[in-house]
C-alpha cells in the first residue's frame, strides 16, 4: 500500500483519533467530489434500505470518482458525513468501519458526521462528500 500523499497533524498532548485524522496538511491538485449517496449511479436505484449498505456503496462510489481523476483514496484529505439518523450510524458503527476499510483502506483523513433532518432523495440515509488532493 503506498503512503498517504499528505501528513496527519496532530498537536502535542492530544489524544489520537480513531478512524480519522484532526487535521490533514496537503498540497497538490485538488479534487472536490459531491455528496455520494447509497445509490447505484448506472441507474440512480437503491439497493438497500439498510444505512450500511448505504454508506458502502456511498463510498464506493467516491472511489470511482477518485479512480476517474487519477486518484486513490489514499489521496482523500477530508470527507464530511450527512447522516439522517446518527443512532443507525452508531448501532452498526463497527459495520460501516468494516464497510470503510473495505472500500477506501486504512486512509483516515479529517471526518465530520453531522446529522440532518432529511436528504434530497427520500430513501437515502446517508451521503458523503469529499475532497482528495494529487500531490504535485
Amino acid at each position: 500500500m503506498t503512503q498517504a500523499p499528505h501528513q496527519a497533524i496532530l498537536p502535542p498532548g492530544w489524544d489520537k483519533p480513531k478512524g480519522y485524522a484532526n487535521a490533514i496538511v496537503a498540497s497538490g491538485r485538488q479534487i472536490f467530489i459531491a455528496g455520494q449517496i447509497g445509490w447505484n449511479p448506472a441507474n440512480s436505484t437503491f439497493e438497500s434500505d439498510a444505512f450500511v449498505d448505504q454508506a458502502r456503496q456511498a463510498l464506493a462510489n467516491i472511489a470511482a470518482l477518485l479512480a476517474a481523476a487519477g486518484a486513490t483514496p489514499a489521496h482523500l484529505v477530508r470527507l464530511t458525513w450527512y447522516v439522517v439518523d446518527k443512532h443507525e450510524y452508531l448501532v452498526d458503527l463497527a459495520a460501516v468501519g468494516s464497510a470503510y476499510r473495505d472500500v477506501l483502506g486504512r486512509n483516515f483523513p479529517a471526518m465530520t458526521l453531522v446529522e440532518v433532518k432529511s436528504l434530497l432523495e427520500p430513501r437515502a440515509k446517508v451521503e458523503i462528500e469529499a475532497t482528495a488532493v494529487l500531490p504535485d
